[in-house]
């Protein structure tokens, strides 16, 4: 495959999971869904998949993507604690600010990066066992999801911490284990169902060898090395 061929493949690829992205935002209850005061997602899910296919450039973009319709979102669709995604929401002393585009972004765009590293450090960890492969994509997937948990829970704390207390009506005494809560209830079953689906549909990809070069190229040198080794 040429240089042209291989950027074709690429940019489609990048399309088409920006679409799934942006798709899944649209349609109100699949890629955000509403649980009281904050909101469960899937929107990650394309990201993790797009990055292990593409790498992690591509993944970093994806989720930025997703940053961006977290920020549509929850500046127009809001609910009370959307001030800490978007610092175009205002309600009386509530609003956003800078640091909302922080937690909005950072996390968002790290799922990617992180998801496609650990993938291949664990692919490369296993090297020929057969399970390797199935393995390293559910740990990446679970990887993925819990950065974006782990690190949009904590970043609220850290720069929302007194406000996002008073808007759920908590002490900030006890915010952190209120967080703890939304990590184990939200985070941990998005974690899972991200693992399974990355799984699931990254092994289609690779058996039906619909790779763009980051993966392709990984995979090919890492078939080389393991003939070299038994030569």
């Amino acid at each position: 495959m040429n240089n042209v061929s291989k950027k074709t493949t690429n940019m489609v690829q990048l399309a088409l999971f920006s679409a799934i992205i942006v798709l899944l935002a649209m349609v109100p209850g699949l890629g955000y869904i509403p649980l009281g005061v904050i909101k469960a997602t899937t929107i990650h899910i394309p990201v993790i998949i797009g990055a292990i296919l593409m790498g992690p450039k591509q993944g970093a973009f994806l989720g930025f993507v997703f940053g961006c319709t977290s920020l549509i979102n929850g500046t127009i669709n809001p609910t009370i604690t959307s001030f800490v995604f978007s610092p175009f929401y205002s309600m009386g002393e509530i609003h956003g600010g800078p640091q909302s585009l922080i937690v909005c972004f950072i996390p968002r765009i790290l799922i990617g990066v992180v998801a496609y590293y650990v993938f291949a450090g664990m692919r490369k960890l296993f090297g020929k066992l057969k399970v390797g492969t199935t393995v390293s994509l559910a740990v990446a997937g679970i990887a993925g999801s819990m950065t974006n948990t782990l690190l949009v829970m904590n970043l609220i704390y850290f720069l929302f911490g007194q406000t996002y207390a008073q808007v759920i009506g908590k002490s900030f005494d006890t915010l952190y284990a209120v967080i703890l809560g939304v990590i184990g209830t939200n985070g941990v079953p998005e974690a899972i169902v991200a693992g399974v689906l990355t799984t699931a549909v990254c092994s289609v990809f690779f058996r039906s060898k619909l790779l763009s070069s980051e993966t392709a190229t990984a995979d090919n040198t890492q078939k080389k090395s393991m003939v070299s080794s038994s030569n």
